[in-house]
């Protein structure tokens, strides 16, 4: 053992190793002494002189809890009352299933880079079917609960985000002095492979729409604002008649319609930049005008058994229409119209290509679409459709208008 520095006198031998104290101040301003212990004099002296750095940049926690009791209490106080139900959702998902069966027994303060690191390669090797259950869950067990490993792994998208997860709640526990670090931010991950997306030409979008207008698809109205204007499925849905002003000729975005576990939720946009007043074009004034119709007459014939609320998308009972039921719509509308399958998000790619078609000014397209920079919009732009689509398009605006 090395020449003790000053004031190393506390630094002690103990029963199978060495310990050391720093008077601290605690968050609450209470002195008191924090302890530390490690197996050699040399680890202890290193971990007493971090815990001395630590003193000196400000208040430390003495009695600090584990990850697993501040998870809980990071959903419960700040995530639930400030973030969406999704976010929470998708929160609550990681830390019950992979961050507190991980490493919800450490403490907070003792977690390490290393800790975190070897915890998530183990969480990319590990079978999901086998650590959660899911085979033996079933009531015919068909690979893993029959010794047949399914390698049901996470992605590395998964993985990327459960370690956001972590550092979320970990950014936390410093802005409330429990820890100094956030370990979770200094472990470094591949970056995740991007999928291929796909999207329609404005020749299939038109072949698309053409078709549900046709078959008298009680979901054309959504077809044509997600294609043609750019939203979002829960934009769409979430959509209500106070925020349409077919005189004007705009239409203000300011709420979605969200499922969250087993509740459907009408709320804010999820961020300000996605509320946005927007022109529309005269096929969605159109659309928009048929729908009117359309829920008129579903109303008188509902009667008393109408729901309550002024959505423009519902049921035919008045509700509002469940998101899940709209994708399976949207794909049903696909293979009637003969158009390769896409994702509903994926739309909004497409929505650029029939502005075009629609002859709409690029500067009105960006607004429509939200970019932040009229390059990316004009990027798009380059795709310019032909004139049979242009007048395909016209002769849908005309169909919706007679």
């Amino acid at each position: 053992m090395s020449r003790r520095g000053n004031g190393e006198g506390s630094i002690y031998p103990v029963a199978d190793g060495y310990r050391a104290f720093v008077w601290v101040t605690t968050p609450e301003g209470v002195r008191k002494r924090k302890y530390v212990k490690r197996k050699t004099y040399d680890e202890t002296r290193k971990a007493w002189r971090e815990l001395k750095a630590a003193v000196d940049k400000g208040p430390v926690a003495v009695n600090a809890p584990t990850l697993a009791i501040f998870l809980l209490y990071w959903l419960r106080e700040v995530v639930e009352p400030n973030l969406s139900p999704a976010t929470y959702a998708r929160y609550e998902t990681f830390t019950r299933l992979y961050l507190i069966p991980g490493l919800g027994q450490r403490r907070v303060d003792k977690l390490t880079v290393k800790h975190v690191r070897e915890w998530l390669n183990v969480l990319r090797r590990t079978c999901q079917c086998c650590a959660l259950g899911k085979d033996a869950a079933r009531s015919t067990p068909r690979c893993c609960a029959l010794g047949k490993c399914c390698k049901s792994l996470l992605s590395e998208r998964t993985i990327k985000d459960v370690r956001d997860t972590l550092r979320a709640a970990l950014s936390i526990a410093i802005a409330e002095e429990i820890i100094s670090k956030n370990v979770a931010g200094a472990v470094r991950l591949p970056t995740p492979r991007k999928h291929k997306r796909t999207w329609w030409s404005a020749e299939e979008a038109r072949q698309f729409l053409e078709s549900a207008r046709q078959a008298r698809d009680p979901l054309f109205v959504v077809y044509v604002l997600i294609l043609v204007l750019g939203l979002r499925r829960g934009e769409a849905l979430g959509l209500t008649w106070d925020d349409v002003d077919l005189d004007g000729g705009q239409i203000t975005i300011a709420w979605q319609l969200q499922r969250v576990g087993r509740q459907l939720h009408h709320r804010e946009t999820k961020t300000p930049g996605s509320a946005a007043v927007l022109p529309i074009p005269d096929v969605c004034v159109l659309a928009l005008k048929d729908r009117a119709d359309q829920q008129a007459a579903d109303k008188s014939t509902a009667g008393e058994a109408w729901g309550s609320g002024a959505l423009v998308v519902t049921t035919k009972h008045g509700t509002p229409y469940e998101p899940r039921n709209f994708n399976r719509h949207f794909h049903a509308a696909c293979r009637r119209a003969g158009v390769p399958p896409i994702k509903v998000h994926d739309t909004r790619r497409t929505c650029a290509s029939l502005l075009v078609a629609l002859d709409v000014h690029p500067r009105v397209a960006m607004q429509i679409l939200r970019h932040s920079k009229i390059a990316v919009t004009m990027d798009i732009y380059s795709e310019v459709p032909s004139e049979a689509t242009r007048m395909a398009l016209r002769r849908l605006g005309d169909s919706l208008g007679s």
